[in-house]
């Protein structure tokens, strides 16, 4: 019987696991996607136009033929694609944290265990007794 609860358990925490994976994935598309296209073109506008997605550091220029074809591509470092992650990473974040906090605050806390009442110790018994036989 404990076996088969254990195993009930287990099952029901996989699930819960399996299910917080697909909504992370979920809210990161959408995350992803309100601050690649809404959020940075907003950035961008206040930036003077940049768009961050193409900061590059060309480190060869592209080689190109005689003919306009690219023979060798150019060799860039995209750190603009690396700080567009790095704010999509912080949005991401603050989304979740909402999240998470907002469903602590539907959990409902313990309620307090009433204690027991406080049984008299042998010496208060051995006092009523005595108060007792006094009478």
């Amino acid at each position: 019987m404990l076996k088969e609860f254990k195993n009930f358990i287990m099952t029901g925490n996989v699930i819960d696991l399996a299910v917080a994976v697909i909504m992370a994935g979920a809210v990161g598309l959408v995350v992803s996607g309100f601050v690649s296209d809404i959020m940075m073109p907003i950035v961008g506008h206040f930036a003077g136009g940049l768009d961050f997605a193409d900061m590059k550091i060309v480190l060869d220029e592209a080689v190109l033929a005689a003919d306009g074809t690219v023979e060798k591509p150019e060799n860039a470092i995209m750190y603009g694609k690396w700080v567009n992650a790095i704010i999509n990473l912080i949005t991401v974040g603050f989304v979740l944290f909402m999240i998470v906090k907002a469903y602590n605050k539907t959990k409902t806390p313990p309620e307090p265990v009433e204690e027991a009442p406080k049984e008299p110790t042998a010496e208060e018994l051995l006092a009523e007794i005595r108060d007792a036989l006094k009478k």
